[in-house]
């Protein structure tokens, strides 16, 4: 399975736990980055940054809203994350239950063995 670079890109965003909490108050509601600025104990310019990564992933967008900048979910680009990492759990429990599948038939096999002592 070969992973394209905006699946890169959203998993490098998310793999910082500021990043992902700013996507998660985004999902929620719209906010300027002032406000997103404030609930870190960061620069505004870090902030800044950490929206640009975001936005560069496609799991946020921007709009103004006179002065500001709003910044806003992207559900779209969740669920394209979500369908990938749906595959990778369908293809381990393809591979747990043909292990399962294994260890049933050895058990079964063991069990119509007779034991001699």
């Amino acid at each position: 399975m070969v992973v394209d670079n905006e699946i890169d890109r959203i998993f490098h965003a998310l793999a910082d736990a500021t990043r992902r909490d700013i996507v998660a108050r985004v999902l929620q509601r719209p906010h300027s980055v002032s406000e997103l600025a404030a609930g870190y104990a960061m620069s505004f310019a870090a902030v800044q940054k950490h929206v640009a990564v975001l936005e560069k992933a496609a799991l946020v967008s921007k709009s103004r809203k006179g002065r500001e900048q709003q910044v806003s979910g992207e559900v779209e680009t969740i669920g394209r994350a979500r369908e990938l990492l749906g595959r990778y759990e369908q293809l381990w429990r393809t591979r747990a239950s043909a292990i399962d599948a294994l260890l049933a038939a050895e058990t079964q096999t063991e069990s119509e063995t007779p034991h001699h002592k």
